[in-house]
């Protein structure tokens, strides 16, 4: 018998989708899926799904979502998605250990999930296992936070403010932006025309709080990290005048760049 989902990670999740997916991972889902080449009647797995905005993605493009799998670990992430497509086969798993027979898929992909898989070498092999012969593979990692400087901004006002862990955690979607390691990690477990591009996108926030307080509130403690409020609060207050050079009149915006490896299963 599966046990309930907490509500707490259900309401993490929603205010994810709301917020995270139109900022930063909406813009993404259809570069990745040109990446990977989609087509009508492949059958897809999206590792590391979420809420699942990339996995939808793939399910309009096969024209069946029977045909796509969405993998995550966190059990809010899969309800929400459930919720929002119902039709998708959603799994909760872990990438270093897929639940699929081999060569169960023609694309698999992957959107900002790999840099945080506790064992990356096991998780590409996996992911060329259950691809079959010839099969597709597309996954999208943030370059460098140098190249992303509203965050790197962040990072740096985080570690004098609150110390280097509460710094670290935000440095840690950055920790892949390095092009060659990407590249070798790939041929390394056995992938064949392996090919990288770079590519510029744009977060967009409603303002400079909402941005700073989602980061500070949402994505800290995930990493394991929680500030008390009187942080926060000077945190916030600070983050008004170091941001204000990204305020336009839709709300805060600034840019932010990613690398898509693809590769196939030789």
């Amino acid at each position: 018998m599966t046990s309930p989902v907490s509500q707490t990670l259900i309401d993490a999740a929603r205010a994810y989708e709301a917020l995270f997916v139109p900022a930063l991972f909406q813009q993404w889902a259809p570069m990745v899926a040109d990446a990977a080449r989609i087509e009508r009647g492949d059958r897809v797995l999206d590792i590391a799904c979420g809420t699942g905005v990339l996995a939808r993605e793939a399910a309009r493009r096969t024209g069946s979502s029977a045909r796509v799998a969405g993998l995550d670990p966190n059990a809010g992430m899969l309800a929400v998605a459930r919720d929002l497509a119902p039709g998708i086969d959603w799994r909760d798993g872990a990438a270093e250990a897929l639940p699929f027979p081999d060569r169960s898929f023609d694309v698999v992909v992957c959107q900002f999930g790999l840099m945080f898989f506790s064992d990356r070498d096991k998780a590409v092999r996996e992911m060329l296992r259950v691809m079959v012969p010839g099969g597709r593979c597309a996954v999208a990692v943030w370059d460098v936070i140098e190249h992303a400087p509203a965050f790197a901004a962040l990072v740096d006002l985080l570690d004098r403010v609150a110390g280097k862990p509460a710094g670290d955690a935000l440095r840690a979607p950055f920790v892949l932006g390095d092009r060659q390691g990407l590249a070798a990690l790939y041929k390394g477990a056995g992938a064949s025309l392996v090919d990288l591009t770079t590519l510029n996108g744009t977060a967009r926030f409603p303002n400079i709080r909402e941005f700073v307080e989602a980061e500070l509130r949402g994505w800290l403690p995930v990493m394991g990290v929680v500030l008390p409020e009187p942080q926060i609060n000077r945190i916030l207050a600070e983050a008004e005048s170091i941001f204000a050079r990204y305020l336009t009149a839709d709300g805060l915006a600034f840019g932010i760049s990613a690398h898509l490896a693809t590769c196939r299963r030789p």
